[in-house]
């Protein structure tokens, strides 16, 4: 697989497993069955997160999963997925990999963007892939506790903040009496520690590691408590990408779906590639609460997300599903 660094992509991203898969030219019409054989390869850039869910396409290379639906992908690392959304619209980028919110915000600030397929969830029982973690001794129990205290994400009116306000509402709270920073994950323990946030919204390994000193404790798992499995990532492209070859668009759309199946499927194997992609250890590998990665799409899930979206005035209007997804 090739791999480069578009401008406004980080260079000091995670680095990327260099894979090597099969080379072609642009276009043509060689989408051929799975397993199948190809005429000609078809091109793909696609952009990801430094984050453990990117291994499903790291893992679809290695394995010739795309290769065999007739594509020679190549990705991009982002450092966040606002940059990736621009990128895929200019036409830098076929396809990208972000949350779903981040891409209804685009589409209600008049980017023409179409999810795709899906990509990555949140675990509908256990330990899920996100929380909210407070200090031991401060006096919060519930989600309700955090009216009038300032949580910390690292973006807002991301995931983060959108699932903890709704849960704070749904137990009593006035959402809007609730107080967000932004703070880097990986500062976020310190400024926990120091008194200056009084809670944190924060993922895995962040999450593990904050956990295991007992002077910190789990005020709840936002995405779990507030739609068991929703979806945290989603494959999307440009709507003029979508219009104008509709066919590859979604014969991509079957490969990455393809890909996330097997990747789920091997989690030794996917995990033994998170050490390279993620530069970790391996026993941080195989510890790591995953994601359930799945390119099937649950549309209704996913409104529900816009719906919460537009209640608390993330976004000016909710997009509909044809605004959204592909017909």
């Amino acid at each position: 697989m090739k791999k480069k660094f578009l401008s406004g992509f980080a260079t000091a991203a995670a680095a990327a497993l260099m894979l090597t898969a099969c080379g072609g030219g642009n276009g043509g019409d060689g989408g051929g069955e799975a397993g199948g054989e190809t005429e000609e390869m078809r091109e793909v850039k696609i952009g990801v997160l430094s984050i453990a869910p990117s291994v499903g396409v790291a893992y679809g290379i290695e394995h010739g999963i795309f290769e065999e639906h007739g594509f020679d992908v190549e990705y991009e690392i982002s450092s966040a997925g606002a940059a990736m959304l621009p990128a895929v619209s200019a036409g830098q980028l076929d396809f990208g990999v972000g949350n779903p919110l981040s891409v209804t915000t685009a589409v209600d600030q008049g980017l023409d963007m179409k999810i795709v397929a899906g990509y990555s969830n949140s675990l509908e029982e256990g330990n899920d892939v996100a929380g909210v973690v407070t200090r031991t001794d401060s006096g919060i129990e519930t989600w309700a506790d955090l009216e009038g205290k300032t949580t910390a994400v690292n973006a807002l009116k991301t995931l983060g903040d959108l699932t903890v306000m709704h849960l704070a509402e749904e137990d009593g709270a006035d959402p809007q009496a609730l107080n967000f920073s932004e703070i880097g994950f990986p500062d976020m323990p310190a400024q926990l520690e120091r008194g200056n946030t009084d809670a944190v919204w924060i993922p895995e390994p962040f999450l593990s590691q904050l956990l295991e000193d007992d002077a910190n404790k789990l005020v709840g798992y936002s995405f779990q408590e507030t739609d068991p499995g929703m979806a945290t990532m989603v494959t999307f492209t440009s709507g003029q990408l979508a219009e104008e070859d509709p066919e590859m668009v979604a014969d991509f759309a079957e490969a990455m779906t393809a890909a996330l199946a097997a990747a789920q499927e091997d989690q030794e194997g996917s995990r033994e590639l998170l050490v390279e992609f993620l530069e970790i250890p391996e026993e941080a590998a195989q510890e790591l609460v995953m994601e359930r990665l799945d390119g099937e799409l649950n549309r209704e899930q996913l409104m529900f997300m816009v719906d919460l979206a537009n209640k608390y005035d993330f976004i000016d209007e909710a997009p509909s599903e044809e605004d959204l997804f592909l017909n």
